[in-house]
């Protein structure tokens, strides 16, 4: 189950070790934030499911630059860093919308308020980022700003859970009825599970030269993952035509980046 993740981080130490033999620049990093994690709970396009359902997520990050160390400016080494990370994000969830606000409530009112789940996600990958600005010019001015986006895959391994405050699930009395119905090779339309998927993911931010050797950094970010099981709840599609897309986050993080060698 792990393969994927074990191939992936091989693949960073190859990197790595190209990136010695090649004495390109090198950065490390710590980066962390608020996140909100975009799925079956709640209603969709409401504004209170999408702040509420909200978590943090925290990561080591580690950059390859081909500018620093680099007489030989091109395109690519002035306007491009590969990013590698592992991230950790850890999302509370619940019900949000209309349908858990009606008054007097009804028995699945009660139901649907009463269910809550918990996901906690390990992403690993690596990304491209593009600077809007040389990097020469950004790494020689202390106080500037170097604005750029982002585009890369991960690997994330999730943890889900889901409970109800009524008792445990899979009965009349405690679940909804759209979540009683087989779904995608499960018993129910809810799993407490773990599993691997594969997620892309797409970034606008900013970087802040601190000093010589250090940055700050602004970034928000979406991410989207192969899979509707990442928060536990996936009603079947073929009944249940409001269950369109996979589960997707977004995080807004800050970080530190260090600078290995200049």
């Amino acid at each position: 189950m792990f393969k994927p993740i074990i191939l992936t981080l091989f693949a960073f130490i190859g990197i790595s070790t190209v990136s010695n033999a090649q004495s390109f620049a090198q950065e490390v990093g710590i980066i962390f934030g608020p996140v909100t994690l975009q799925s079956d709970y709640g209603e969709r396009h409401d504004l209170e499911t999408n702040v509420g359902n909200r978590g943090i997520g925290i990561g080591l990050v580690h950059f390859i630059n081909f500018s620093a160390n680099n007489n030989h400016e091109t395109f690519f080494s002035e306007h491009v860093k590969i990013r590698s990370e592992l991230t950790y994000t850890n999302t509370n969830l619940e019900h949000f919308g209309r349908w858990v606000e009606k008054t007097p409530p009804t028995i699945g009112v009660l139901r649907l308020r009463a269910m809550n789940g918990k996901s906690n996600i390990l992403s690993l990958g690596a990304q491209g980022e593009f600077s809007f600005i040389k990097i020469h010019d950004f790494e020689n001015n202390v106080g500037s700003f170097s604005p750029y986006v982002s585009l890369g895959f991960l690997v994330s391994y999730y943890t889900t859970k889901v409970n109800s405050e009524l008792g445990p699930l899979g009965t009349i009395e405690t679940t909804p009825v759209k979540y009683l119905v087989p779904s995608d090779g499960r018993q129910y339309g809810f799993s407490s599970e773990n599993g691997i998927v594969l997620s892309a993911t797409v970034g606008l931010g900013v970087h802040y030269k601190l000093t010589t050797m250090s940055d700050l950094m602004l970034e928000c970010r979406f991410q989207s993952f192969s899979s509707d099981w990442v928060d536990g709840l996936n009603p079947n599609k073929d009944l249940f035509k409001e269950n369109k897309a996979n589960d997707w986050q977004v995080w807004l993080n800050v970080g530190y980046i260090h600078y290995l060698e200049f």
